[in-house]
């Protein structure tokens, strides 16, 4: 049997600009998605804190310490700057594995610096 298990999350991250005219995807600093083990273009859920809106898209990684977090394409019409969304990938595994499992989980601050994390 697999599972879906949380993989990674950054949770309240900033949204630092909404790109309407960029084709698509989210943007995030280079750094926080390699803290977290989130891959170029891979998979992502995000929440709007502000809104309740949730909405899929793919990340693709922004300047590294930027502090990035950019809504681009369709997204953008999903939040405005400012705004915090939780950002979150999965992973399947097999449920033996799964009992051992854990994400990677990193909580912004202040121009999205790391404030805690765990799992990494």
């Amino acid at each position: 049997m697999q599972v879906h298990l949380l993989k990674s999350k950054l949770h309240r991250a900033q949204v630092t600009e909404a790109d309407l005219e960029y084709e698509g995807s989210l943007t995030v600093a280079e750094d926080l998605m390699e803290k977290v083990g989130l891959l170029p273009n891979e998979r992502v859920l995000c929440s709007n804190m502000a809104n309740g809106a949730r909405f899929e898209t793919y990340a693709i990684p922004g300047k590294r310490g930027s502090g990035d977090i950019v809504l681009n394409g369709a997204a953008a019409h999903l939040g405005k700057q400012g705004d915090r969304l939780t950002i979150m990938s999965y992973v399947t595994l097999e449920a033996a594995e799964a009992k051992k499992w854990q994400p990677r989980v990193i909580v912004l601050g202040e121009g999205n610096q790391i404030e805690h994390s765990r799992g990494i």
